[in-house]
């Protein structure tokens, strides 16, 4: 084996499919299935004015391959969308210089009301529009990645949580917890919130990450939707879009939570029904379903793909801050020529 990738999410799939056009792959996926945590729980977009710089650029470049994918893929995996961020709570200035570094149009509030008719009339003074964004099939490009990777030779093992790890010469000897032992010259680690636990079996550095709690919900109203974008203040208290007829929400909440299996924080929830009420004639009340998955930070905020200065053939491939799937594309092929060269 000349690879092995720890983790079967967005991220492991797309570095695995990328190396697997010139290396022999196999990717480790601890759970029973692929896609259980951050990749399976997220709200499903692609917007490139979102997130900070690096992950601005990245996530731009991969925008033509998920509209366009390179391999088969049951019907379209992205579809138009658009995104009206707020000035919500005095943070005029922070809309303002979002709308001069990307695509977003900064606009005033009388239009920002126009676009996404349940605005609360008065309420916005200033708004950006970003007409660019998409709406994602998250599974579906997983599923094709997945396919896409088995056809070029790859090969996934599930239930395959890595034990031990021990170096031999110049290849990495990675056993299971359920016995099975694989051998492979690289390691690219891709296990999300694990990602230290993961390291540590290597001898690898430690990255410092911060797995971080993200709560969503989906909740009912007796407001038309018709018309209504993704919708989120500036100031990260919250997002909404209209979804199956009812709306999809998030406090955009970020705190700290042990890998694992995180549960919706009812309290976020709370406020962050308070918050869209208070600028919007939604009148959220219930909730019909809540979860909750886990945005992995590195200490700059940005995603590390490099390798490891103490452990050899051990490549950290974590820290996407729950922007894995709008950038995988582009991270996966600027990840792969690194890992050929070494």
């Amino acid at each position: 084996m000349d690879v092995i990738v720890i983790g079967g999410g967005i991220s492991g799939v797309a570095v695995a499919y990328e190396l697997a056009a010139d290396r022999e792959v196999l990717v480790l996926e601890a759970e029973r299935s692929l896609a259980v945590h951050t990749t399976g729980r997220s709200a499903a977009t692609w917007i490139g004015s979102y997130g900070p710089p690096v992950v601005r650029e990245l996530t731009t470049a991969s925008r033509d391959y998920l509209i366009d994918p390179p391999f088969d893929v049951d019907g379209p995996v992205a579809s138009p969308m658009s995104c009206l961020w707020l000035g919500v709570n005095g943070r005029d200035a922070e809309v303002e210089r979002l709308a001069a570094e990307t695509q977003a149009q900064l606009i005033e509030g009388a239009e920002a009301e126009r676009l996404c008719p349940v605005l609360r009339p008065g309420e916005i003074k200033v708004a950006a529009w970003d007409e660019t964004a998409l709406d994602l099939d998250v599974m579906g490009l997983h599923h094709a990645y997945a396919r896409a990777f088995r056809a070029r030779g790859g090969t996934i093992a599930t239930s395959a949580r890595v034990a031990s790890a021990l170096r031999e010469g110049s290849e990495w000897v990675v056993t299971t917890t359920a016995g099975d032992v694989f051998r492979a010259d690289v390691v690219v680690n891709a296990s999300g919130a694990w990602g230290d636990v993961v390291g540590a079996l290597f001898g690898a550095e430690r990255l410092r990450l911060e797995p971080r709690r993200r709560t969503i919900f989906q909740s009912s109203t007796n407001a038309s939707l018709d018309g209504v974008p993704f919708t989120a203040g500036i100031d990260d208290g919250f997002y909404f879009k209209a979804e199956g007829g009812a709306v999809l929400c998030s406090p955009q909440d970020a705190s700290l939570h042990e890998p694992g299996d995180p549960k919706p924080d009812e309290l976020e929830i709370a406020r962050a029904i308070e918050a869209v009420n208070a600028v919007t004639t939604l009148g959220l009340r219930s909730v019909r379903t809540a979860w909750a998955g886990l945005r992995t930070f590195a200490p700059d905020g940005n995603p590390v793909a490099r390798w490891d200065a103490k452990a050899d053939g051990f490549f950290h491939y974590v820290g996407q801050a729950g922007y894995g799937i709008q950038m995988a594309p582009a991270l996966a092929q600027l990840a792969a020529p690194l890992i050929r060269e070494r």
